[in-house]
């Protein structure tokens, strides 16, 4: 797949197969690549990710519009698989929201996610949900603005996990099936919750990973998607700091674990070697 046309027909396809897609979060190109190369069929950039690698802040509404779609087409442009993307609200009203589809869909992302959530996430304040006719006037004008058919509308609530709420969120996610969204979403949903729910629930559903669940017990649920929204962002995370105690410590970059002997894949990983040979090929080597 070359372009974000392929890309997202491709993505309906998979989704269409039925299987439970899990889908890794990067952080930036280079964890979206290795997200590729370990053989998963989709790749998801979030604000959670992008407001802590391009920004080094928390994920409390600090990340613009422009700022999520430039690095999520920086991400896009560097994989083959399809990118879901994260909306955040919209950042507009629904007479406005065109704008956040039209600049997604510029990025080349194959989907996007629009929640319901107005302030809170991620922190212990009280948390504030957008009212429900409102959220789907949103998803209807989203739905309208995209100029790609195969370009996913995905429509989220965070209800189960902001008023623990779990009849209200399948009452939102319902709304916004009737409304037309191509998914829907719980954020924040325990799959033992969702498997007693799902049979209510119309349509394919996006849940975000539980810490003590299992892939086996996302897929017993009835999940359709899971976003392991900050996987490789907690892996860099950890490998980092590991790596800069061991050298603190050792005063030997050559006895940190798995570091230098990894330079020659890693410079073959990112293009070097394909660059030397396009030299040669041209005469510039």
């Amino acid at each position: 797949m070359t372009n974000a046309a392929e890309k997202r027909a491709a993505l309906r396809a998979i989704i269409a197969e039925g299987k439970t897609i899990v889908v890794p979060g990067a952080y930036d190109p280079v964890s979206a690549m290795l997200v590729e190369r370990a053989g998963f069929s989709v790749v998801y950039v979030g604000s959670y990710a992008t407001a802590a690698a391009r920004l080094g802040l928390p994920d409390v509404g600090l990340v613009t519009m422009d700022e999520m779609a430039a690095h999520a087409k920086k991400v896009a442009d560097a994989v083959a698989i399809p990118l879901l993307g994260d909306g955040e609200n919209g950042w507009y009203s629904a007479a406005n929201i065109w704008r956040t589809v039209h600049s997604f869909e510029a990025a080349g992302v194959c989907g996007l996610h629009i929640e319901d959530h107005e302030f809170g996430k991620h922190a212990a304040v009280t948390p504030v949900l957008s009212p429900l006719d409102q959220a789907v006037q949103k998803i209807h004008a989203a739905l309208e603005a995209r100029e790609d058919p195969n370009f996913l509308i995905i429509a989220r609530t965070d209800a189960a996990w902001a008023t623990h709420d779990i009849g209200e969120a399948v009452r939102r996610m319902n709304a916004f099936s009737d409304a037309g969204a191509d998914l829907v979403m719980a954020a924040g949903l325990d799959p033992k919750l969702l498997a007693g729910v799902r049979s209510q629930i119309k349509g394919k559903i996006v849940i975000t990973d539980t810490p003590g669940r299992s892939v086996a017990e996302e897929e017993a649920a009835g999940a359709d998607v899971v976003l392991y929204y900050g996987f490789a962002l907690y892996a860099a995370y950890e490998g980092v700091k590991r790596a800069l105690d061991a050298l603190r410590k050792t005063r030997n970059a050559d006895a940190v674990p798995h570091l230098r002997d990894q330079i020659e894949a890693f410079e073959d990983f990112i293009g070097y070697r394909a660059f030397t040979e396009r030299a040669k090929r041209y005469g510039l080597a």
